[in-house]
């Protein structure tokens, strides 16, 4: 749940990221951190989205069927490896055609090119990359064409320097109860994952597994039940091979108040349950507090609070509460400008 573990500031010493959005839809993110062993890291993020394409089907109509579907027209473009596109050359109405250009950096610089051909009648899209890596990516998209919210993709890969290729085929299919996912790695193995979601009233119940053909063995598994409301949620989830269970709760007790809770089982080390609750407070509309704290003691507290538009900054720490006097607290910022 994002309430245990989003906006906790001490994971990193420092943190900043720029955020700046154009006109025609392309956003570009830079992003620093500084880690507590003084290890730096930085990302530079341009993504472009078209707003006349794309047809995803919010997760919101799994727990409320009669809820209207909510449509998102923004279509990001991303590929494994890379941070995002910056469009250079501008699309054709019928067939977007394009050269994206991507910039990534963390410890390394790499440059991605990338051509994009889709047209928007058959639901098809082509994007062909090449990266100093000198590796040859193709990847074709076929959505909504076979069957309404069916999306189909396959993946190639070529290493021209070692004459290693890759395969891929992924498989997406939403519907208001249900949700389906299948990703089948070709040649290597081949492998197989697939997971599965149904709703129903506000109750969810979900399952993934993998298996190795090559093996004729399946790989891992997992399961996992839920119930959503408008005011809370739990849920109740076995991974690992149904080895590590975990309950969650969650409940928005009234606007400035949210509250988490979140209980660990691994049956095989143990009978030791790890335990960890949190709460949200909203002191006013630009700034909120968090603290959160587990079975080993382990505490720890942020504040968020917009100081202008588009200036953001957060603080956080946490403490050993079994280690006062030793140094093994942690003080962490970010800071977010976004335009």
């Amino acid at each position: 749940m994002s309430l245990l573990n989003k906006d906790f500031y001490h994971l990193s010493a420092g943190t900043i990221e720029v955020k700046s959005n154009t006109p025609n839809n392309v956003a570009f993110k830079v992003t620093g951190k500084s880690s507590h062993e003084k290890a730096t890291s930085g990302a530079l993020e341009g993504k472009y989205s078209d707003k006349s394409l794309g047809n995803t089907t919010s997760t919101s109509s799994l727990t409320d069927p009669k809820k209207p579907r909510k449509v998102s027209r923004r279509t990001p473009m991303r590929l494994v490896g890379a941070t995002g596109p910056i469009t250079i050359i501008p699309r054709s109405r019928k067939y977007n055609h394009g050269l994206d250009l991507f910039l990534t950096f963390d410890k390394q610089i790499q440059l991605v090119f990338r051509l994009l051909i889709r047209n928007r009648a058959a639901g098809l899209t082509l994007t062909q990359t090449w990266n100093t890596a000198n590796a040859l990516d193709t990847k074709i998209e076929l959505a909504d064409s076979l069957a309404k919210g069916l999306k189909a993709e396959t993946i190639f890969q070529f290493l021209p320097a070692s004459n290693n290729t890759g395969a891929k085929l992924n498989l997406t299919f939403k519907q208001s109860a249900f949700h389906g996912r299948a990703f089948f790695d070709l040649l290597k193995g081949p492998t197989a994952n697939v997971d599965a979601v149904i709703g129903h009233e506000g109750f969810l119940a979900g399952a993934s597994a993998g298996y190795d053909v090559q093996k004729a063995a399946v790989t891992g598994y997992s399961a996992a039940v839920g119930y959503v409301a408008p005011q809370y949620s739990a849920a109740i989830t076995a991974t690992d091979n149904l080895s590590v269970f975990a309950a969650s709760y969650y409940h928005k007790v009234n606007s400035q108040v949210e509250a988490s809770a979140k209980a660990v089982w691994n049956s095989k080390s143990g009978n030791t349950v790890g335990l960890e609750v949190a709460s949200k407070y909203r002191l006013d509309p630009l700034s909120f507090a968090k603290a959160k704290i587990n079975d080993r003691g382990v505490a720890a507290v942020a504040y968020n609070v917009l100081l202008r538009p588009g200036v953001t900054v957060g603080i956080g720490a946490s403490f050993d509460t079994q280690k006062i006097d030793q140094a093994t607290h942690k003080v962490g910022a970010s800071f977010t400008f976004e335009s």
